[in-house]
């Protein structure tokens, strides 16, 4: 079998400000021309039922907002957490500042407020996109004992997981690598926790789905349910949010634990 190797696995895109300005800026660029690669963290797959379609979304690894190439002052103020969520034909991009609606304007200020998840054509905002998904040789761990093995052993081998949950109407596969694991070889019980992974919003219509998609951690102990705690805005003062992983969603699944040759 076969499972992806998240060590190796990236999205790419490149803008290149002497063909086109950038869509997704908050800041006036230091250089024209930067490639960004960024480690993947999840590999969200839903297939729409009534046509047999599947759409493929990636995930990468959260970063700060940030000046590239500069002497000194690199971190853009307000700062955000950055997460580029791509499929072959769109992009997400979830900024997450200090409080939630932060308001803070694209460069050149003239184009307005950028949103908090910004949606758009990749076609349309990088020069260009890539996605690179390498899969390795793995073996399936079956059972709760082999688990527990597998996370105890001092070899420390790279675990993997794919969850498949759904409705109706969708199918979604999500593979993450599992970056915490918890672990008794007394009692043979195993336990995930870890994240963000995507979650789907099943309610979508299919050319929507990328708007619908959420941060999520997700935790699991048998193989047949999983629960996530959803990335949601919450109040903590008169008219403040902030986002915080605060809603929690259980759903009958078919969990699968990968241990990568």
């Amino acid at each position: 079998m076969q499972s992806v190797d998240f060590s190796r696995s990236f999205l790419t895109f490149r803008i290149d400000y002497q063909k086109r300005p950038a869509e997704t800026a908050s800041h006036e660029p230091p250089s024209s021309l930067n490639n960004a690669r960024i480690q993947l963290e999840c590999v969200c797959s839903v297939k729409d039922k009534t046509t047999g379609a599947t759409q493929t979304f990636v995930m990468g690894a959260s970063c700060k907002t940030e000046r590239v190439g500069v002497d000194r002052d690199i971190w853009i103020e307000p700062n955000a957490d950055f997460v580029p969520i791509l499929s072959d034909r769109d992009f997400l991009i979830i900024k997450t500042y200090d409080t939630a609606n932060k308001g803070v304007p694209f460069y050149p200020p003239s184009r307005g407020m950028q949103p908090e998840r910004q949606v758009g054509r990749t076609a349309e905002a990088f020069d260009s996109v890539r996605i690179d998904i390498a899969r390795a040789p793995a073996e399936r761990l079956e059972s709760a004992a082999r688990i527990v093995e597998a996370t105890l052993d001092p070899v420390r081998p790279p675990l993997a997981a794919r969850t498949a949950i759904g409705t109706d109407r969708y199918t979604a596969v999500l593979e993450y690598p599992v970056k915490t694991m918890n672990a008794s070889e007394r009692d043979f019980i195993y336990q995930t926790d870890t994240g963000p992974v995507l979650l789907p919003d099943f309610n979508c219509d299919a050319d929507k789905l990328i708007t619908g998609l959420e941060l999520a951690f997700v935790a699991f102990n048998s193989p047949d349910w999983a629960e996530f705690i959803v990335r949601a805005p919450v109040p903590v003062g008169e008219k403040i949010e902030v986002y915080h992983y605060a809603k929690p969603v259980r759903y009958e699944a078919e969990n699968q634990v990968f241990r990568l040759s």
